[in-house]
């Protein structure tokens, strides 16, 4: 996410560093660099033109002669500009005092709108919500079906709408269905359209006019770049949206649609979809993706995302172990299960920021299954074994290896990394990113290498 923009601003930004004040050639010549960052990574030229326009103005001002470093400087006012093109702080959803709010999913078609309203109902079914999901759409072979699936899979009722063919029909069925059992919410994934499909606007325009819905909610796809921008913006003439929800934003290395979409279309961007997964759905955060874009990472969403899928009673036993020298390989190993929680360890690097040791943790490749392998060696061994790793001698490591279906060296490489996580846990927890980090407790060396560590 966001890759190729980063590497350029990053090098816009270490150019900055040799100059010794803010003069007016300095910042033309650099803002000529991050503007021609920004079209290729297929911002909107609109977009790009406002941005540099205020931030030359504030970069040439008084504002900009206090103490910090010409990069230091530009870094802030480009921050602070972006975090406003984006929207300045997180959308947050609107629910009707009326039993059940009703959402209303709609988009083009192939953008991911019934996998994003699985996704949405599962983020609310968490935050103790009762939502039901309901398909509208009467077009497409087994698309109700399709959404039945995916209910099952996160656990959320679906109303089938058995015998309707009226896409109004069923979805004021639903809502009537979700009131009289209790449930506080109603997702209605519509049917794909084009916005040049006036047959299909028509019905969902009129959908909006029964349902009444509290959102509006937009799914564009950010791989298709600025189309995804310019459907936005006909969607929200021709229904009022209230918001939109980013699909595939984690294979979109520009992420151009992601920079244009808010101030083109005046509507928040609610949240991002970032995985397959049906619990790969963030909020969005501006301040926290131009924290991102910039290389200084975004640590918040990733102890928001550790503390949903740690368990906290056993992190804090980590901890303990960690400063009395009692952290062994059963320990390690649950460490290794609770990080295949977290989702996929790039994204996970990707969140950290790019000093020091992560540097370049966001170009690290990892190898998912080399967590399967790890776990598979400690397995092989004794419980006496996970205990006291010191007596794992050489007849002990072929042993394990066989029985893991692994090498000598891959037992050796994982007892390695095993007593590197021991001693850099411990340090960290001392420190200011420990206390952060430390909540984490991520092993070292989980097929990723930083910088050789």
């Amino acid at each position: 996410m966001f890759d190729a923009l980063q590497e350029k601003l990053q090098g816009v930004f270490k150019n900055l560093r040799v100059q010794g004040i803010l003069t007016p050639e300095v910042v033309d010549e650099s803002l000529k660099e991050v503007r021609l960052a920004l079209l290729e990574a297929d911002v909107n030229f609109k977009v790009v033109k406002q941005l540099l326009d205020r931030v030359r103005v504030r970069a040439l001002g008084e504002e900009a002669k206090g103490s910090l470093s010409p990069a230091q400087e530009v870094v802030r006012i480009v921050r602070d500009e972006l975090v406003q093109i984006l929207g300045g702080h997180e959308a947050l959803l609107t629910f009707s005092k009326d039993y059940p709010s009703v959402f209303l999913i709609v988009g083009l078609q192939g953008s991911g709108k019934t996998t994003t309203a699985g996704k949405l109902a599962l983020w609310l079914a968490k935050r103790r919500k009762r939502p039901m999901l309901v398909s509208t759409d009467v077009y497409r072979p087994a698309a109700r079906e399709q959404l039945a699936i995916v209910a099952k899979a996160i656990e959320v009722p679906c109303f089938p709408g058995e015998g309707l063919k009226d896409p109004i029909a069923i979805a004021l069925a639903a809502r009537k269905d979700a009131a009289d059992r209790g449930h506080d919410t109603l997702i209605v994934d519509t049917a794909g359209r084009l916005h040049i499909d006036e047959q299909l606007m028509q019905e969902v325009s009129e959908l909006r006019t029964k349902l009444r819905p509290s959102e509006v909610l937009l799914v564009a796809d950010a791989m298709i770049g600025q189309d995804a921008v310019r459907s936005a913006q006909e969607f929200h003439e021709r229904l009022g949206t209230t918001g939109v929800i980013l699909t595939k934003l984690d294979g979109d290395a520009r992420g151009g649609a992601a920079l244009s979409i808010h101030y083109v279309t005046g509507q928040p961007i609610k949240f991002i979809g970032t995985g397959e997964k049906y619990d790969a759905l963030d909020i969005f955060y501006p301040d926290r993706i131009v924290s991102r874009i910039l290389g200084m990472g975004d640590v918040l969403s990733l102890i928001e995302k550790a503390e949903q899928a740690i368990d906290k009673q056993k992190a804090l036993e980590v901890h303990r172990k960690l400063q009395s020298d009692t952290f062994t390989l059963e320990d390690f190993r649950d460490q290794l299960r609770q990080v295949k929680k977290l989702g996929s360890m790039e994204q996970v690097l990707g969140m950290l920021p790019k000093v020091g040791i992560f540097k370049d943790a966001g170009k690290a490749r990892v190898d998912e299954k080399e967590l399967v392998r790890m776990e598979a060696i400690i397995n092989s061994m004794t419980p006496r074994e996970r205990r006291n790793h010191e007596i794992i001698n050489g007849k002990r490591r072929k042993r394990i290896a066989k029985g893991s279906g692994t090498s000598v060296q891959e037992v050796n490489q994982l007892l390695r990394q095993y007593v590197q996580t021991s001693k850099m846990m411990k340090t960290m927890s001392k420190s200011f990113w420990g206390k952060q980090l430390g909540k984490l407790n991520l092993p070292a060396g989980t097929g990723a290498s930083v910088n050789g560590q």
